[in-house]
């Protein structure tokens, strides 16, 4: 009979530890790979956050320069309609038709001021629409971020302790960083709280 050699228990425990450290360590790369990505995520809702406040800024600025200038030709307007009204009888015919003409294009320009006024104002709120946007984006990304971040810690924790208990939470904890840095990217729902 051939003689049948039975393995050693503490080989076959080193072994599973072995196994289970190789596991985990390539689970806790695939956390900083998502992290990773996430992180980028978030870095770009933060940068596209202040890019679009910046831009709206600057056309409420340009807005209400529009808006002065729009003002100022009210006023000339205003001027010219009454000096046509007080004088306007006792002009010269060519004289008054020229002063006519001038209240026309002041009036021209006033118009062209307001329209431009508004074409500005809807282009500085779609900005601040994107900005809004991107804004209630970032947290989700954050608070992902920090999930990932406790995964990877409690992860190399299970592999130090060769406990799966943590490595579960790990786990546990990683799911949820994954599903709100996915959210940050396509906000498919909202937490009342963030």
């Amino acid at each position: 009979m051939a003689e049948m050699e039975l393995p050693n228990p503490k080989e076959l425990e080193e072994m599973r530890e072995k196994a289970f450290t190789r596991r985990t360590a390539l689970v806790t790369a695939l956390y900083a790979v998502v992290l990773a990505v996430i992180s980028l995520g978030g870095n770009k809702a933060a940068k596209e956050m202040s890019l679009a406040q910046q831009q709206a800024s600057d056309q409420w600025a340009f807005y209400q320069a529009k808006a002065m200038r729009e003002q100022l030709y009210h006023l000339e307007k205003v001027r010219r309609e009454d000096d046509l009204a007080e004088r306007g009888a006792g002009l010269a015919p060519s004289i008054r038709e020229q002063k006519q003409k001038l209240l026309e294009t002041v009036a021209g320009e006033e118009t062209r001021y307001e329209r431009e006024k508004k074409e500005i104002e809807e282009k500085a709120r779609d900005l601040e629409h994107e900005r809004d946007a991107n804004r209630s984006r970032d947290p989700y990304f954050d608070f992902g971020e920090v999930l990932l971040q406790i995964s990877i810690v409690l992860a190399s924790m299970s592999i130090l302790t060769h406990s799966r208990t943590i490595f579960h939470a790990s786990a546990l904890a990683a799911l949820a960083g994954l599903v709100l840095g996915l959210n940050g990217h396509l906000m498919l729902f909202r937490l009342p709280f963030l």
